[in-house]
């Protein structure tokens, strides 16, 4: 054999064990990114190979979301089998303090950018939070308004029954702005924790009338009739939302989030009386 075909021999050789060796890293790197192979518990979804959520998402929020949350809730559920959205509703000024106080949740939702200051200011929420919808007072009465309330400085009339939210939750810090901007005062026979309360004393017949959200007022259907007043435009409520610095679950809490600003939750929010930011 010539020295030329020895040399050409050689260079055959090395070309084909090189091949040999790309097919041998081709076929250990196509195993490597199998779809089933992953880590952490999670699977990739049908579409798009986005991962599946899993587990309980803890929401704090205002009481007045109780029933638009709720629903939104079923509808992330349902959106997203294996995940549980837990609510605690309640006066967003109590809620923030159980947040600062360590409460784990993963969302909360405030009624005022006041209570969710109390939040931001102990660095305990994540990010910037965003306003997601906008609440207006109205004066809730007995259905078929018997004592013919028409406006707000009506409500002074000592023989009336008034219920107020406390002053330090947003739907009472909103009723006093209203009376302080139209110069009343009122004393009422009790002072509540949260707007749902407020507005049960009317249901339950132990009040005549209460100032609360107009959200409110719709979600007791004929169990209450709502006046409007125009004082009311001084009072509007921001509602802002946030994922929390320390979630537990902060994957699901983002998802959350971004269902109740999407079109359909904004849809969900406006049937029950909010109005959008």
């Amino acid at each position: 054999m010539t020295r030329s075909a020895r040399r050409t021999r050689r260079t055959v050789q090395v070309v084909g064990a090189s091949a040999a060796a790309l097919l041998a890293l081709s076929a250990c790197s196509s195993s490597d990114s199998d779809p089933g192979s992953g880590s952490g518990g999670k699977s990739e979804g049908a579409a798009g190979g986005a991962e599946k959520l899993s587990g309980t998402v803890n929401v704090f929020a205002a009481a007045s979301l109780t029933e638009s949350f709720t629903a939104l809730g079923k509808t992330f559920e349902k959106e997203h089998p294996g995940t549980k959205v837990v609510f605690n509703f309640g006066g967003s000024d109590s809620l923030a303090a159980g947040i600062t106080s360590g409460a784990p949740a993963d969302v909360f939702a405030s009624a005022s950018p006041k209570t969710m200051k109390v939040v931001t200011d102990a660095d305990a929420a994540s990010g910037t939070p965003a306003t997601f919808v906008r609440n207006q007072l109205q004066i809730a009465t007995l259905p078929g308004n018997p004592d013919k309330i028409a406006s707000l400085k009506d409500l002074t009339d000592p023989g009336l029954k008034v219920v107020l939210c406390d002053k330090s939750v947003p739907c009472g810090a909103a009723a006093q702005k209203a009376l302080d901007a139209s110069g009343l005062k009122l004393t009422p026979v009790s002072y509540e924790e949260d707007v749902k309360s407020a507005l049960n004393k009317v249901v339950l017949k132990e009040a005549d009338a209460a100032l609360v959200y107009r959200t409110d007022v719709k979600s007791a259907r004929d169990k209450v009739e709502g006046v409007d007043f125009p004082e009311s435009a001084d009072a509007v409520n921001d509602y802002p939302i946030t994922l929390l610095k320390d979630a537990p679950n902060a994957e699901v809490g983002e998802a959350f989030i971004e269902l109740v600003r999407s079109t359909e939750g904004q849809k969900v929010l406006t049937e029950a009386g909010f109005t959008a930011p």
